[in-house]
């Protein structure tokens, strides 16, 4: 950290490196303005990386990563990326997986600090997690609830995410609640990679199903926006093969450079989904514990005959 930090005060260099276990990382345009409203920099973003690294690799780790980059900052177009470019290094980890119609590719598997310092230098900014390990790529280790407001208030999507949490809990599992940086909370439900995309898919829709058919008037899982009439729109359909969701502690490509924050239960109705920024996160973890630090732990098996 301290060598990143000292790397910032010599702009005037036009090569930067910063060496992170058995690894010299080459680090260029530190000083580039990524956030134009908020003044944050390439270089605040390599350093915030490093600094979160204990905490996102808790929970990315062995992880494929889908890669969203932003190489002239937030307010012109990125892309997205998926496959290993030629030119990362080897020891970037990465697993290969084959796609529907045969033909190969290889996605990042993050698995170390320095791997993490190396992509937020290439403009990674946001990084998208498959919803398994690439131990079982097609084994789902979560399922993953996106409570997605449609101009609702702040108080109807609080009560919407309070109310998944009670009909989870009735199934007998354990739900996490996340802040996403963006409009809304995911609450996750860990589970144990038993189970195909198919079977987590179907036991996340009946749950959103149920609660539609209690509160037809406030939720919908409508896919068309058309459709959902002001309607709180619960989002089940990334339950899918080669799906993601936001990484915890991933950047959001939004001003200010808001994160994706897990959140404990009681937090909910004071912590808005773009509280915490990569200005005050650290002093929120400083303070207060990882309240996911125990979600593999958490993991369970699934009722499944209770969504046929």
């Amino acid at each position: 950290m301290k060598k990143i930090r000292k790397c910032m005060s010599l702009m005037s260099k036009k090569k930067l490196s910063v060496v992170i276990g058995n690894h010299t990382i080459e680090l260029s345009s530190f000083d580039k303005v990524l956030f134009p409203k908020s003044g944050i920099t390439k270089g605040d973003v390599v350093v915030y990386y490093q600094k979160i690294a204990p905490f996102f690799l808790a929970h990315a780790r062995d992880h494929l990563m889908v890669m969203h980059r932003f190489p002239d900052g937030i307010d012109a177009p990125g892309f997205y990326q998926k496959e290993v470019s030629d030119y990362f290094p080897p020891w970037i980890a990465r697993k290969k997986i084959i796609l529907k119609d045969g033909t190969a590719q290889s996605l990042v598997v993050l698995d170390s600090t320095a791997a993490l310092v190396y992509l937020a230098n290439q403009a990674v900014l946001v990084f998208h997690s498959w919803l398994s390990t690439q131990k079982a790529t097609q084994k789902p280790d979560k399922i993953v609830f996106d409570v997605d407001p449609s101009g609702n208030s702040l108080a109807e999507l609080r009560f919407a995410v309070r109310t998944l949490k009670k009909v989870i809990e009735g199934y007998g599992l354990q739900p996490f609640l996340m802040a996403t940086g963006s409009r809304s909370y995911h609450v996750v439900v860990p589970i144990r990679p038993q189970y195909t995309y198919a079977q987590t898919r179907a036991f996340a829709k009946r749950i959103c199903s149920d609660l539609v058919d209690a509160y037809p008037e406030r939720f919908t899982i409508a896919l068309s926006k058309a459709q959902r009439k002001g309607r709180i729109f619960l989002d089940y359909l990334r339950n899918a093969a080669r799906a993601t969701s936001v990484a915890c502690y991933s950047l959001r490509a939004l001003e200010g450079a808001s994160i994706a924050t897990p959140l404990s239960w009681d937090e909910l109705t004071r912590t808005k989904p773009q509280q915490y920024t990569i200005k005050n996160i650290f002093k929120r973890l400083a303070r207060k514990k990882d309240p996911w630090h125990d979600f593999a732990q958490r993991a369970t098996l699934l009722p499944l005959p209770k969504c046929e």
